[in-house]
């Protein structure tokens, strides 16, 4: 036990989580045809909650009771894996990355996130207010407004040859390479990097 514990907290190379993830696609399909995507238990979260008469959420959506529980699960997995399986090893950030980054003025580089933006102090000041409520709002919206997230139409929407997710996915890089390469050290700037 103890031996497959140590193997499962260890990063997974991308020929072994990469092929797990594309072969998500042909068991849904296998499944039914079922679509993927995170963003789509939302809607069944407020199809469920919200009372009837709004006929965005006026749908059955029991039938789609495997989504939540994937979202319900992929929720416990994050939290054993954090709580349970953490790899006790130094976060390695590429010296090149760390350079980018200095640039924009964060230096702590001990976890996954900058602890510069994410942690509980930020969350109430113009920097947070900016990087979680303004753009949680956007992405919520660019969810909405592209049919869906990231997730869904790059891994599910491609694979089933859907053009509206091809342009997606395509729009969803650019927007990201512009942000990254174009807005975001004048907005470091701005909230007080």
């Amino acid at each position: 036990m103890n031996q497959f514990i140590e193997w499962i907290s260890q990063p997974w190379p991308w020929y072994v989580a990469g092929p797990m993830i594309g072969l998500t696609v042909p068991a849904l399909l296998i499944l039914g045809n079922k679509a993927f995507g995170i963003s789509s238990s939302l809607r069944h979260i407020c199809a469920a909650c919200v009372p009837a008469g709004i006929p965005f959420f006026t749908y059955n959506w029991k039938k789609e009771i495997w989504n939540l529980l994937f979202v319900l699960g992929t929720a416990i997995g994050g939290f054993i894996a954090v709580n349970f399986l953490a790899n006790p090893d130094t976060i390695v950030i590429s010296e090149a990355t760390q350079t980018d980054l200095k640039a924009l003025g964060l230096t702590n580089f001990s976890d996954l996130m900058p602890l510069e933006i994410f942690n509980w102090d930020t969350v109430f000041t113009g920097k947070g207010v900016l990087f979680f409520v303004i753009g949680g709002f956007l992405v919520g919206f660019g969810t909405r407004y592209a049919g869906g997230c990231t997730s869904g139409h790059a891994i599910m929407g491609i694979s089933a040859l859907q053009w509206p997710s091809l342009v997606a996915t395509i729009f969803f890089m650019l927007g990201g390479f512009f942000m990254t390469h174009v807005l975001l050290e004048p907005l470091m700037k701005v909230v007080g990097f």
